[in-house]
């Protein structure tokens, strides 16, 4: 089973990430981008915003997804992989820079990913009010500073990228305690193994 931990910066993935890995310790713990060496090096182009154009950002996550496909994803089918975002990220922030359609969009993940989607999607969600107060507590990074109203777009577009791709979203009220917010995971992911 191939699950995804969606969400915007601050929805607290990596902490439900960590929740997960100890309590799923056969669980193969992934992320996009950069779970390859390939990818690392993807990832370390675009965060220094060597790609000018959108469409070359895109196409940069394309090949560090297909690579992420071919190399972690598909030859561990058979283990329970828990993966810190997917390509419904990938997609969520291509569509809030616009430039290319949602169609084209999921079509080109399609093939990257050689139709290898995740099973599920839990979507960590927040509300305005706690991003805001949650970005207030820290220093902002290069994606954070680009404002609130962005990065509610972007979850937005999340739920749009789910639904397009016809994965199984969960929608979980990121606000609450970190403890409950695993416990809802955890409820739902047991139920489906």
């Amino acid at each position: 089973m191939y699950l995804a931990v969606e969400g915007i910066d601050t929805a607290g993935k990596s902490t439900q990430i960590a929740l997960l890995r100890d309590s799923f310790p056969d669980a193969l713990i992934t992320k996009e981008p950069g779970a390859t060496p390939i990818g690392t090096a993807i990832r370390e182009l675009v965060l220094k915003g060597e790609a000018h154009d959108p469409k070359s950002e895109f196409f940069l996550f394309l090949a560090d997804r297909a690579e992420h496909a071919s190399q972690v994803l598909a030859p561990n089918r058979d283990r329970l992989i828990i993966s810190d975002r997917s390509l419904v990220s990938g997609i969520a922030y291509a569509l809030t820079k616009g430039g290319i359609a949602l169609e084209t969009l999921v079509a080109y993940n399609r093939f990257a990913t050689n139709g290898l989607l995740p099973d599920t999607v839990y979507l960590l969600q927040l509300t305005p009010q706690e991003l805001h107060h949650r970005l207030c507590q820290k220093k902002l990074d290069g994606i954070e500073a680009r404002g609130e109203a962005y990065l509610m777009q972007i979850q937005a577009n999340m739920i749009t990228a789910a639904q397009a791709l016809g994965c199984n979203l969960v929608l979980i009220d990121a606000t609450k305690p970190p403890e409950a917010v695993f416990a809802q995971i955890r409820a739902d992911l047991n139920s489906r193994l």
